[in-house]
């Protein structure tokens, strides 16, 4: 129909207690979030993906974190069977 358009792509974060206190939590949230932006593209219009960070999140440098997500989106959209 006119005038409707396509909602936007979103991401969630799950960054529990086991990640670290506050501080590397949110650290951790911060560089997802600036990391999936730059990946949003590679989603289907209207997608929403929920992004959890295991333990190690808080250890890993910006670096690891984009390996890790980048191998997760590879799963996701089909690049990767394991």
């Amino acid at each position: 129909m006119p005038g409707e358009s396509t909602p936007p792509t979103r991401a969630g974060f799950v960054v529990s207690k086991a990640v670290g206190g506050a501080v590397v939590r949110n650290k951790v949230k911060r560089r997802l979030r600036h990391l999936m932006r730059e990946r949003v593209a590679l989603l289907s219009p209207g997608s929403l993906v929920v992004v959890r960070a295991l333990p190690g999140a808080g250890d890993a440098d910006h670096a690891q974190l984009a390996r890790d997500l980048d191998a997760a989106l590879e799963r996701l959209l089909g690049g990767g069977a394991r």
